[in-house]
């Protein structure tokens, strides 16, 4: 079996840059929706420019209107877009048309059958969480038969992250509050993360 893959979510500041640049996640996520992690398009342009090329850069988007996500994927900010919204099936074949980027699509899951609806979207991976950025898990035995690489999210903690692992076995986890102190991301946490994951 391949090593789980690892995102950070919700860098914001330079010292966050400097903290994934040591540790080397696979992915990193900067938020451009409406949160406390929220960037703008010129703090990501900048924390994008320290990032070492090999990690991949996501950007976050709740319902954004479709050109701004757009112009933002025009910039090279991002690699990766992740809608983590009521975006519909079309607004996906959209982004894909129009750009070469992948396309994450998160799903708030209270059931099983929030899974199934998703389950053949056009979307490059799906994301699996329990909604936006509560640090709460769901259920995970809701996750059954979904044969397509997809991140696992909500509430992973370093408690929780190697279960999570064993049970779940997801492509990667999307940890974001599991990996901060008093708010900010926390570099011997984010350690500690890689460490359990076996790099």
């Amino acid at each position: 079996m391949s090593k789980v893959k690892i995102k950070f979510c919700g860098l914001f500041r330079e010292k966050d840059i400097e903290y994934v640049n040591e540790l080397n996640p696979d992915y990193i996520g900067f938020v451009f929706a409406k949160s406390k992690r929220q960037v703008s398009i010129k703090q990501a342009i900048k924390l994008k420019s320290k990032l070492n090329t090999n990690i991949k850069a996501v950007g976050v988007f709740v319902n954004e209107d479709i050109e701004k996500v757009l112009e933002i994927i025009d910039k090279n900010i991002i690699d990766i877009v992740q809608l983590h919204g009521n975006e519909s099936e079309e607004y996906i074949k959209t982004i894909k048309e129009r750009s070469t980027k992948e396309v994450i699509k998160a799903i708030k899951v209270n059931c099983f059958e929030d899974i199934e609806v998703w389950k053949d979207s056009c979307a490059d991976y799906l994301l699996l969480d329990n909604g936006q950025g509560t640090g709460k898990t769901f259920n995970w035995n809701n996750i059954k038969n979904l044969n397509r690489p997809f991140f696992l999210a909500g509430g992973l903690n370093l408690e929780n992250i190697n279960e999570a692992i064993l049970k779940v076995k997801p492509m990667a986890i999307d940890i974001s509050s599991g990996i901060e102190t008093n708010g900010v991301k926390d570099f011997e946490k984010m350690k500690e993360v890689i460490k359990i994951v076996g790099r």
